[in-house]
């Protein structure tokens, strides 16, 4: 990842989204930190089509096809166009914004992965697609990206989020140092904010028969047992919080820029740092891809899977 300089794919389908999307990264950066590949991937018209149109039995009932087929081209160039425009209007240097167009070759979700392989610092994708009511199913482009795109930061966005305040989700793994590292260069040098945020779960209340004793870590203890189990939790996220910050002084954000927050007794992590983002009206959230448990990352129930679900009106980076 460049020192100053961020290289951003959108993968964009002309969707309302993916103008939202478009509009997103055009307030994210200063305007001049900014190289930006509009990308779009084309469904093939059947070779079969083209075979069958020269029968001049059937070209009568093919003609609307090949119609429908150069109208979404040309929508589609449009669209490219009316996102170069809006950067450009953003000051982005005309130079700094290319469109790349290309017919669909492995599938389009493989197609995305295969580009975002040239060294980009980020995919950014809307979450829904020209048709959100097949995107209200979780197999849309988002979704599969979310579970295929492992080496790039894959950035979701929904609904017209602001840009420039952050939520970062942080455990004390070591994957959630990487995103610490990825957030501070991202937005070293803009004014954005950016807040730590921990979910402490684990400690909960028995049934009956056990009154005043808690379950953590599979073990009952009573009350002063899970106060001290509290406060080693608490120590133990404050020294990783003086780590990120001070990360974040390296890497050019301002230390009075960067606050954090530990909830407790939530009975989901992913539900949890939602519902912190939109009381708080954070436009982004940052969540790492895997946890404390590297095993996390096989099943769709991990955290960052969740939230991407969960967080409909809001961009999130989920950051490999």
């Amino acid at each position: 990842m460049g020192k100053y300089r961020r290289k951003i794919l959108l993968a964009v389908d002309g969707s309302d989204q993916s103008f939202e999307a478009v509009r997103y990264v055009s307030h994210l950066f200063p305007p001049n930190r900014m190289e930006v590949v509009l990308f779009h991937v084309m469904s093939k018209i059947p070779e079969t089509f083209w075979d069958i149109e020269k029968n001049p039995a059937f070209r009568h009932q093919l003609a609307p096809v090949a119609a429908w087929a150069t109208q979404q081209q040309t929508a589609i160039q449009e669209f490219m166009e009316r996102s170069k425009e809006l950067l450009i209007d953003q000051g982005v240097q005309e130079e700094s914004v290319s469109i790349r167009m290309q017919e669909r070759q492995a599938g389009i979700t493989r197609d995305i992965v295969r580009e975002a392989q040239k060294d980009y610092d980020a995919v950014v994708v809307g979450r829904w697609g020209v048709s959100k009511f097949k995107d209200l199913v979780w197999g849309s482009i988002a979704g599969k990206l979310v579970g295929h795109l492992v080496h790039v930061p894959l950035w979701v966005v929904g609904g017209t989020p602001q840009a420039g305040k952050v939520l970062l989700a942080m455990d004390a793994s070591e994957e959630a140092t990487i995103t610490v590292d990825y957030v501070g260069a991202m937005l070293a040098g803009t004014d954005g904010e950016v807040t730590l945020f921990h979910v402490m779960r684990g400690f909960e209340f028995l049934s009956a028969g056990y009154e005043g004793s808690f379950v953590t870590n599979g073990e009952i203890v009573g009350e002063e047992g899970i106060n001290g189990e509290f406060q080693r939790a608490e120590e133990t996220m404050k020294g990783v919080f003086e780590e990120a910050i001070h990360r974040f002084e390296k890497a050019g954000l301002s230390p009075d820029r960067v606050s954090t927050r530990i909830v407790t007794g939530s009975a989901s992590r992913a539900k949890a740092i939602v519902e912190e983002a939109k009381n708080a009206g954070y436009g982004t959230i940052a969540v790492g891809r895997r946890g404390l448990s590297r095993v996390e990352e096989f099943f769709m129930g991990r955290v960052s899977n969740k939230v991407v679900q969960l967080a409909k009106e809001m961009a999130v980076w989920v950051v490999s």
